[in-house]
């Protein structure tokens, strides 16, 4: 194995350290002033990278390789909040710091690798980005309240508002969109299909937490299925870019937005 160029291991631990004190930083708010910071995090986190990478002249596009990494933060900024305080956030911030070395070490070889990315690498990342999803979709049902109902709890006893429910459902799209993009970024050459890629995660994503709030997951429960939804479409998506050119992704679009019309309402009826 090639010695790494030290520049490269001291941009890794700069962005590591920076992105652990942001979630302690974000553990320090109140957890009802908390989903503002915990969604300017993954922006100082694409910032700090850019300028740590940018400074060891790595090659490539560091804005797209910071995509996973600025998501997995800015969901342990939030998602730290249902650790307590006390001796416990020691071990929750380790396992943070792990998961974000070992992502940007990943991110910072892809970007230097000289034989292109190769079907493992593109497993690698996808795997990254299921972790990544996991911590920021449990981070956004930690914020929204009644995000993480109690086991028995349904209908407006969840306290889970229409409104909470949209916010929840937008959020989780917009997620999902971020990780999309990076996981088809790696399989496609044109940023326009991995964009086209990634809003059918969106939208996939978005109809799945509606209807998890429909029927009222209980806690962790929700968070791990719609990780688990992000990581079928993408095994069920993973196509060619000519298929995002063909009639049949028109219709299976717009098949996708009739299912969130559907979902929308059935939340409505069961909370009337």
């Amino acid at each position: 194995m090639a010695t790494r160029d030290p520049s490269m291991e001291l941009a890794r631990r700069e962005l590591v350290l920076v992105a652990v004190i942001l979630v302690l930083l974000a553990r320090l708010v109140e957890r009802s002033d908390a989903a503002l910071v915990a969604a300017l995090i993954p922006i100082a986190v694409v910032v700090a990278g850019w300028a740590v990478l940018r400074a060891a002249d790595l090659p490539g596009r560091p804005i797209v390789s910071l995509i996973v990494p600025a998501v997995l933060t800015g969901g342990a900024g939030a998602a730290i909040h249902l650790v307590p305080a006390g001796l416990g956030l020691i071990p929750a911030l380790a396992v943070v710091a792990f998961a974000v070395d070992r992502i940007l070490d990943l991110e910072i070889r892809l970007l230097v690798q000289p034989g292109g990315i190769t079907d493992a690498d593109r497993t690698r990342v996808l795997a990254a980005a299921t972790v990544a999803a996991f911590a920021a979709f449990t981070g956004v049902a930690t914020l929204v309240p009644g995000g993480l109902p109690e086991p028995g709890a349904s209908g407006p006893e969840s306290g889970l508002t229409e409104g909470g429910i949209a916010v929840l459902a937008l959020v989780d799209a917009l997620v999902a969109f971020a990780l999309g993009f990076r996981v088809a970024s790696v399989r496609y050459g044109s940023a326009r299909d991995a964009a086209r890629s990634a809003l059918t995660y969106a939208i996939v994503v978005a109809i799945a937490a509606g209807a998890l709030r429909a029927i009222d997951v209980p806690r962790l429960v929700g968070p791990a299925a719609l990780t688990l939804v992000f990581y079928l479409w993408d095994a069920l998506h993973a196509t060619a870019p000519a298929r995002r050119r063909e009639p049949r992704f028109l219709w299976e679009t717009v098949l996708l937005a009739v299912l969130a019309v559907v979902v929308v309402a059935w939340n409505l009826r069961l909370r009337a």
